[in-house]
C-alpha cells in the first residue's frame, strides 16, 4: 500500500518561496503509469490541484499556477518537491501530496494521499 508523508516549513514569509517535499513508501514513483500531484486547500475554500510530475517525470501545472510552481524529484529516495515562488497571504493553505492516475486530481477518496501540512505565508 502507498504511504505519503508531506514535509517542510510551517511559516513562510512574503515574497519568499515555499518549498515542500513528499516522501513515498510502498511503491515507486517511477511505476507507470501514474501522476504525483500537489493540491491544496485555502481556509473555506475547495481542493485546488497545483500540479504534477509523472512516473516517466514530465510535469504537468494548472494554469492559474504555472508561472510560480516547479515540481520535480528525486527518484532515489522517492521524494518529489513543490516549489511555489513569490508567495502571498492568499497561497496560505493545507498543502497536500497525492499520486493516482489521473489529472487533475482534487478527490480525495481517489488514489493515495498524504495527511496534508499547514503552511502559513505570514511575515
Amino acid at each position: 500500500q502507498v504511504q505519503l508523508q508531506e514535509s517542510g516549513p510551517g511559516l513562510v514569509k512574503p515574497s519568499q518561496t515555499l518549498s515542500l517535499t513528499c516522501t513515498v513508501s510502498g511503491g515507486s514513483i517511477t511505476t507507470a503509469p501514474y501522476f504525483w500531484s500537489w493540491i491544496r486547500q485555502s481556509p473555506g475554500k475547495g481542493l485546488e490541484w497545483m500540479g504534477a510530475i509523472s512516473s516517466s517525470g514530465s510535469t504537468y501545472y494548472a494554469p492559474s499556477l504555472k508561472s510560480r510552481t516547479s515540481i520535480s524529484r528525486d527518484t532515489s529516495k522517492s521524494q518529489f518537491t513543490l516549489q511555489l515562488t513569490s508567495v502571498t497571504p492568499e497561497d496560505t493553505a493545507v498543502y497536500y501530496c497525492a499520486g493516482a492516475k489521473q489529472l487533475p486530481l482534487v478527490d480525495r477518496s481517489v488514489g493515495a494521499w498524504g495527511q496534508g501540512t499547514q503552511v502559513t505565508v505570514s511575515s
